[in-house]
C-alpha cells in the first residue's frame, strides 16, 4: 500500500497549539466588546441551500461560491438533458442543491425571516464562525476563514452606524491596534454620482468597478469601464471623484456641491454627515475616519452607509474588516421592511497584523502551570493523588507520563514553558519532603510533603 504525501488544500491552515492559544485570546477579546454592546450569540449550519445565498453578492460573489455536489439518492436528479441542451445553468443546478456559507449576513438574514415571531426587535446578534470563498490565496485571503459579525436587525436609527464605528474603535484599542483607518461612504450618493454621470442603469457594473481601484489603479478602473460599455462623456465626468483629495469635511463639501439637486445623493449625504459629526463628538481613541467617494462594497445587499476598515500604515494587508446598512436582504425571505446594519472583522487579517506588531500577550501559551516529576515508585502515586486534587480546583497540571532521566523530563518542562517542576522520588518519599523547581528562575527548595496541596494551589 502506498503512502501518501502528507498536504491540505489551498487556501487552507492547520493551526499549532501557539496559535490556537491565540486565536482563542482574539476571540475571546471581540466577544467581551461584542456583549458589552448588547450583541447576543447565535450560529448557523455551514452550508445552506444553494437558492439561500445565490444572487445576493453580485455576479463575481456567485462565481466564489463553493456549491456542494448532491450525493445519494439525489443523484439521480441529475439533469443530463439540460446538458446535452446546452443549459449548462441548468444542469449545474441539478448537480447541487447545497452550498458553503459565502458570509455571515446572508444566513443570518435567512434566520432572521425564518424566527422571527421567536426573536425580540430591534435583535442585536454577533456571530463568530467559519466562511469559504473560492477566492485566490494569497497573503490574507483564504479559502477558509474566520468571520465575527455584529448586526442589529429590525431599526433604521442611524445610531446603529454610530454605534458600529464606535464599537471598532473599542476592540482595537483592547488589542492597542492604533491608527486603524476607517473609510466611510454611502450607497445613495454613488447613485447620485452614476445619476451624475448619466450610468444610472449601470449602477451594478459602475460599483464593482469602483470597489477595484485599490487592486487595479485609476487608469484600470477607466479601462474596466470603457469594456464595459460605458460612455465616454460619463467616465469624463466621474474622473474628478477619483482623484479627490483633502480631509473628511472637505471632500463631502465637494461632493455636495457637484450633486446638488439631485434627491438621493442628498439623502445620503445628509445622513453621513449626521454618522460623522456625531461620531466627530467622541473621543475615538484606535481609528481615524476617512470619508471614501471610490468606496462601493460591490454587494447587491447594501442600500445605505457603507464603511470599509484599513491596518495602520505600513502595514501591507487589504481591509480587516467592514459592512454597512442593507435595507431589504430579509424580503428575499419574505419577511418585508426589516433593515439591518452590520460590521465585521476580518479575524485571520487581524490576527495578522497583531502578529506583525507584536501585539499579542507573550504568556498566552503558558497555559500548565505545573509538572510533576516519574520516577517510577511509589512516589508517582502519591503525585498523581496530588495532580487530581488540583485538577478538582481548576488547576492546569501535568504528570510526566513515565519514568526516565530527570533531566530529559525538565527539558520537556522548559520546551512546554511550564514554570513549576515537582521533583518527587523514593529518597524524598523516605524523607517526607518534596522538592519544587522554579523553571524560570532555576532555583528549588524542599517542602514538607504534608503541606504539598496548600503549597502548589497557591501558584496559581
Amino acid at each position: 500500500m502506498s503512502s501518501i504525501k502528507p498536504s491540505i488544500p489551498k487556501g487552507t491552515r492547520d493551526f499549532s497549539p501557539v496559535v490556537i492559544s491565540k486565536r482563542n485570546y482574539l476571540k475571546a477579546q471581540l466577544a467581551s466588546v461584542f456583549e458589552s454592546f448588547g450583541f447576543q450569540p447565535i450560529e448557523t449550519p455551514s452550508f445552506e441551500r444553494s437558492e439561500t445565498l445565490l444572487g445576493k453578492y453580485g455576479e463575481e460573489g456567485d462565481r466564489l461560491i463553493f456549491k456542494i455536489l448532491n450525493s445519494g439518492e439525489k443523484i439521480k436528479n441529475i439533469d443530463l438533458q439540460a446538458f446535452q441542451n446546452g443549459e449548462l445553468s441548468k444542469f449545474s443546478n441539478s448537480l447541487s442543491q447545497k452550498a458553503l456559507r459565502y458570509d455571515l449576513t446572508v444566513p443570518f438574514s435567512r434566520y432572521v425571516a425564518q424566527y422571527q415571531n421567536d426573536i425580540i426587535f430591534p435583535f442585536r446578534r454577533y456571530q463568530m464562525q467559519t466562511v469559504w470563498r473560492a477566492d485566490r490565496p494569497q497573503h490574507g485571503r483564504f479559502q477558509e476563514f474566520l468571520q465575527c459579525d455584529a448586526d442589529v436587525v429590525g431599526e433604521r436609527s442611524l445610531w446603529n452606524e454610530v454605534e458600529g464605528v464606535i464599537l471598532y474603535d473599542r476592540a482595537f484599542t483592547m488589542l492597542d491596534l492604533k491608527g486603524v483607518k476607517v473609510h466611510l461612504n454611502h450607497r445613495k450618493i454613488l447613485a447620485g454620482v452614476a445619476e451624475f454621470i448619466g450610468a444610472e442603469s449601470q449602477f451594478m457594473n459602475f460599483t464593482v468597478a469602483l470597489d477595484k481601484l485599490r487592486k487595479i489603479g485609476k487608469d484600470g478602473v477607466i479601462k474596466l469601464l470603457h469594456s464595459q460599455g460605458f460612455k465616454s462623456s460619463a467616465i469624463e465626468r466621474l474622473k474628478p471623484f477619483l482623484s479627490l483629495e483633502g480631509n473628511f469635511e472637505t471632500q463631502l463639501a465637494y461632493v455636495a456641491r457637484v450633486l446638488e439637486g439631485i434627491e438621493i445623493a442628498g439623502e445620503g449625504i445628509d445622513e453621513l454627515k449626521f454618522i460623522y459629526n456625531q461620531l466627530n463628538r467622541q473621543s475615538l481613541k484606535a481609528v481615524n475616519l476617512k470619508f471614501d467617494i471610490t468606496l462601493a462594497r460591490g454587494l447587491n445587499y447594501y442600500t445605505g452607509l457603507i464603511l470599509e476598515v484599513m491596518p495602520p500604515e505600513g502595514i501591507k494587508m487589504g481591509s480587516i474588516g467592514g459592512g454597512g446598512r442593507y435595507d431589504n436582504l430579509t424580503d428575499f425571505f419574505g419577511l418585508k421592511n426589516t433593515s439591518g446594519f452590520g460590521i465585521s472583522f476580518g479575524f485571520d487579517r487581524i490576527f495578522l497584523v497583531l502578529e506583525e506588531l507584536n501585539l499579542f500577550p507573550s504568556n498566552l501559551e503558558e497555559k500548565v502551570k505545573l509538572m510533576f516529576s516519574n520516577f517510577g515508585d511509589d512516589s508517582v502515586i502519591f503525585c498523581f493523588d496530588q495532580l487530581i486534587k488540583l485538577r478538582d480546583k481548576h488547576f492546569p497540571c501535568e504528570l510526566y507520563p513515565k519514568p526516565v532521566k530527570l533531566k530529559k523530563q525538565l527539558n520537556y518542562a522548559n520546551e512546554r514553558s511550564i514554570p513549576n517542576v515537582v521533583i518527587l522520588g523514593s529518597e524524598e518519599l523516605q524523607k517526607k519532603v518534596f522538592v519544587l523547581k522554579n523553571m524560570v528562575s532555576g532555583k528549588q527548595k524542599e517542602y514538607p510533603i504534608d503541606q504539598m496541596f496548600n503549597i502548589l494551589i497557591d501558584l496559581a
